[in-house]
């Protein structure tokens, strides 16, 4: 009998046990209202900063690709004026540039932003040319006095000439 008593005051214990485990595992699980408001505050701000900073790469990145794009036409231009004497008359963005017989680009680059941006070229005389291009980085106020100034619907801001 002694053995049997020991064995149920044992369960007994246990059960208690368990139950208070049990029931502290209901009331104490969570997080307060102010520890989700303190984090939904810092993934709000770290959200905020990453979208800033993810335009102003993209920004980057396009006026980069628009200097790129003007220094390789420019590059054509010149081995087109070297092969001809003079430099076309026009070009056609997004066709091909040919002088004399010969391909010097296939395509010509378009912005970035086409067609909302655009590239600027102007023929001065059969020696001398303008390409502009409107920065997004930049201040958009600032002509490149390459003639006919608008490159989208505000002045062109960046702009290569002949050398």
């Amino acid at each position: 009998m002694p053995k049997e008593r020991k064995e149920r005051r044992k369960m007994k214990k246990d059960f208690k046990d368990f139950n208070k485990d049990f029931k502290r595992s209901f009331t104490k699980k969570g997080f307060t209202f102010v520890e989700i408001l303190v984090v939904v505050t810092i993934i709000g701000v770290l959200t905020t900063v990453g979208a800033v900073s993810y335009r102003s790469a993209n920004v980057k990145s396009r006026d980069g690709k628009r200097k790129a794009d003007l220094e390789q036409i420019r590059a054509a231009l010149e081995m087109c004026r070297t092969d001809t004497g003079s430099y076309p008359s026009g070009l056609s963005f997004g066709g091909s540039l040919t002088c004399g017989g010969n391909t010097y680009l296939n395509p010509i680059p378009q912005d970035p932003l086409s067609p909302n941006y655009n590239y600027r070229y102007n023929r001065l005389t059969a020696t001398t040319y303008c390409l502009c291009a409107q920065l997004e980085g930049s201040n958009p106020g600032t002509n490149c006095n390459c003639g006919e100034n608008y490159c989208s619907s505000s002045a062109c801001n960046y702009s290569t000439q002949n050398p």
